[in-house]
């Protein structure tokens, strides 16, 4: 019989006293050196007990495949429970507002807003910009040309790209974008200076309330005008328009900027894979999701869920109230699910990875990242058919303190 659920309020239990507490300091790595703390969890056949660098108390920790994919999609583990909690965790503040977050709603709720997200993230949608993302690559890679061999390709490409891609898909304005690219990776690097990225987060939402107030006065069919017309008519709040909107700039321009320049990494660090796809372009789409599995793309774990009873998971009893988080890099590793996990092969096949999440929370934003990804890659190998790192691979610098892993410059030679 399971215990009745326990108010948000009330602390998490506290682990027996035989339960290894881990702590996780969540280090730098370098490159694309995969988390060491991971790997030993992935030898333990159930779920771990976790203390992270912020917040207070301890958390469990899904690591393997199963676990992670049963943790995610159980209804008996709750986002909205975190409202107003103090957890362990790898950032010191929330970068998501709470009140009327997609990441801190539960379904249904969850579901309605989705559903409202998802109108401007149809497939017919996405094959409509991609001529557009197409053309804003050629750009850019022109403007690189100009400046001449070598050159940054996060400052050419991996930076401006993706916020442009998602600014057009909200339909910002170009008087609206600058600096933007800056604010979202200085909200999405909350370790070194959290009150800077409070700030940024703050100048970002701004911006997106002076967005969706030009499209109240006028309506247009990009997603800025989808969620102002889904606000007007009572299907989300005006706050959820906002949070929306902010969260999938900032994420967009964000993740994609570093998890493409680290696939772009990746390919100029393993030549064979390189050279296999500059003479099979085709295998372009299937490599994209091979890395996506293969690179570690954010440090720690994002968002916790809440026990809203007691009940048995990945070999332990979890109580009502504990936080519970699941691993998506560890569950791409998973050496069950995906033989010899640390080698990078484009011959998997489909890959049923998590690098976008699973369950309700799945990233809404993944056709698009993928489609960004896909142009990117498939342009570079066209035109520069003697891409190289124009420093050794250990001379490249890699951000410190980011949620989302990715090299601070790539620089490169063609």
């Amino acid at each position: 019989m399971t215990a009745e659920p326990r108010t948000a309020a009330e602390p998490a239990a506290q682990p027996a006293p035989d339960e290894t507490v881990h702590h996780w300091s969540l280090d730098d790595f370098q490159a694309l050196e995969f988390d060491p703390f991971l790997h030993e969890r992935l030898k333990e056949k159930r779920a771990a007990r976790i203390r992270l660098p912020f917040g207070q108390g301890d958390a469990w920790l899904m690591s393997r495949y199963a676990d992670v994919k049963a943790a995610t999609t159980d209804p008996r583990f709750s986002r909205s429970e975190l409202v107003g909690r103090t957890i362990t965790a790898s950032s010191p503040h929330a970068i998501a507002s709470q009140k009327a977050s997609l990441n801190y709603a539960d379904p249904p709720r969850l579901n309605d807003m989705r559903r409202v997200v998802a109108r401007a993230f149809t497939g017919k949608a996405m094959q409509k910009l991609r001529p557009t993302i197409q053309r804003t690559a050629d750009g850019l890679l022109d403007g690189m040309e100009r400046h001449g061999s070598p050159a940054d390709l996060v400052e050419h490409l991996h930076g401006p790209l993706p916020l442009a891609a998602v600014a057009d898909l909200l339909g910002m304005p170009h008087g609206m974008r600058a600096d933007m690219t800056d604010w979202a990776n200085v909200a999405m690097t909350p370790g070194p200076a959290p009150a800077q990225s409070v700030d940024a987060l703050k100048t970002v939402r701004e911006t997106v309330v002076a967005l969706l107030e030009m499209r109240r006065e006028e309506p247009t069919d990009d997603l800025a005008g989808v969620l102002t017309s889904a606000a007007a008519a009572g299907e989300i709040t005006e706050d959820e328009a906002v949070s929306l909107a902010t969260a999938i700039l900032v994420s967009g321009a964000h993740a994609v900027r570093n998890n493409s320049a680290n696939m772009v990494y990746a390919l100029l660090t393993h030549p064979e894979h390189l050279a296999r796809l500059r003479a099979e372009p085709e295998l372009i789409p299937q490599a994209v999701e091979e890395l996506l599995r293969f690179i570690p793309h954010r440090s720690g774990v994002g968002l916790p869920r809440i026990a809203t009873r007691d009940l048995e998971i990945a070999g332990v009893q979890i109580k009502a109230g504990d936080a519970v988080y699941s691993s998506y890099l560890a569950a791409n590793r998973d050496p069950e699910v995906f033989p010899d996990p640390d080698r990078l092969d484009f011959d998997r096949g489909p890959t049923a990875h998590m690098a976008f999440g699973n369950g309700p929370h799945h990233c809404v934003g993944s056709m698009l990242a993928r489609m960004e990804s896909e142009v990117m890659l498939a342009t570079l190998l066209d035109r520069y058919p003697r891409l190289a790192l124009a420093v050794p691979p250990e001379q490249v610098e890699w951000q410190a303190g980011g949620l989302i892993r990715g090299p601070k410059s790539l620089p490169v030679s063609w």
